[in-house]
């Protein structure tokens, strides 16, 4: 598996006639693919095709499918969001809010950043913008562990919807809710629902504000 591609070392193919495609194309395409019909759906033949090309065509600017979906994540990603450094906690706040939005905007995106696959400058950058913005107080790694839990927030967020699921389980509960007296009691409560990213996402920042004063 290569990076040299999303880092603009191979933009264009070495060898053969003056290039028809170009990689932001290509991903475009594939990407179109995936926001209609999902991830599984995307292959070196589904988006040659689209294209009008052949399948080998494309072996001239990516070596395979993963590093297609790594194109592909690049470009849904996009750019970090500007974030003032002088609130650490809004800003990883603010970090964390506009991932969350990248991901909802292409459902498959969670999906492609599963197991191991190249890493392109905007996903790093979103790394070294939350990085940059927490303050003394944490090692190295428990730095990285705080980007990789909110990004875990996000994750776990974005592919579910609170408000969807409480309207599962309160069809069940018109059946069995005898059964479930402790679901009844906190679906049926009447305080806030569906704040599940924002409660999580709050209690990480206070562990992380604790242990920074503890240090």
């Amino acid at each position: 598996m290569t990076v040299d591609f999303l880092w603009g070392e191979r933009s264009r193919p070495t060898r053969g006639p003056k290039p028809a495609l170009t990689l932001d194309r290509i991903a475009e395409v594939a990407i179109g693919v995936a926001d209609a019909e999902g991830l599984a759906a995307v292959s070196m033949q589904r988006v040659a095709a689209e294209l009008g090309y052949t399948k080998m065509s494309l072996y001239r600017y990516l070596p395979g499918k993963a590093e297609l979906v790594a194109a592909m994540l690049e470009r849904v990603v996009g750019e970090p969001p500007a974030l003032d450094g002088n609130d650490w906690r809004a800003a990883l706040t603010t970090w964390t809010e506009a991932l969350l939005e990248r991901y909802r905007q292409h459902g498959w995106a969670i999906e492609a950043t599963t197991g191991e696959r190249p890493v392109g400058p905007h996903e790093l950058g979103w790394m070294e913008s939350a990085l940059a913005v927490l303050p003394p107080g944490l090692t190295g790694g428990q730095r990285m562990d705080t980007v990789a839990v909110l990004a875990g927030q996000v994750r776990m967020i974005a592919g579910q919807s609170e408000a969807a699921m409480v309207a599962a389980v309160t069809l069940v509960l018109r059946e069995h809710a005898e059964r479930f007296p402790a679901v009844v009691a906190a679906v049926t409560d009447p305080g806030p629902h569906d704040q599940a990213f924002h409660f999580g996402l709050e209690r990480i920042l206070d562990g992380i504000e604790v242990l920074i004063g503890a240090r």
